[in-house]
């Protein structure tokens, strides 16, 4: 979806946007649902365009620990002067390319909706949280002890 940024007028845009496949290809996201888009490209004072938006939407990415798919709430407010790197050759700008950057930026680096952990055991490992790595007996505990006090 390209829009000329030839305009005299605000270009306007609230509408549901659907992201083409093609830009998940290599990266953590593999769906994006419900995007919602609210915003305005416009002229600033001094003949630079702006682009004031509100982004919200569910990525689908993999939980860290079960590996299932899970949804992603976000909502990015953005509001900067566009770059002259969205812009191609006619004086478009691809709205996909310029979401898509925005959202990327949103992708967790690890996120779990898993909340008991005694599900992921196997033959001789479990998963712990932090708290139970803390609060259980350590094997190692007198080796930190000494380590703690050096001299």
């Amino acid at each position: 979806m390209f829009i000329d940024l030839d305009f005299n007028d605000d270009y306007i845009i609230n509408q549901k946007v659907d992201i083409p496949s093609s830009y998940y290809r290599d990266s953590e996201v593999k769906e994006i649902k419900d995007l919602y888009v609210n915003g305005r490209f416009y002229y600033d004072s001094d003949d630079t365009i702006r682009a004031r938006f509100d982004i919200e939407g569910n990525m689908i990415i993999e939980d860290s620990i079960s590996l299932d798919d899970v949804s992603y709430p976000f909502s990015i407010k953005y509001d900067d002067i566009l770059e002259e790197s969205y812009k191609n050759d006619e004086n478009k700008l691809d709205l996909f390319e310029f979401l898509w950057e925005n959202i990327v930026l949103e992708v967790p680096l690890k996120f779990t909706k898993v909340d008991n952990l005694s599900e992921f055991q196997g033959n001789g490992w479990k998963l712990i949280s932090e708290e139970d790595n803390i609060s259980n007996d350590n094997p190692f505990s007198d080796l930190l002890e000494n380590f703690d006090k050096k001299e």
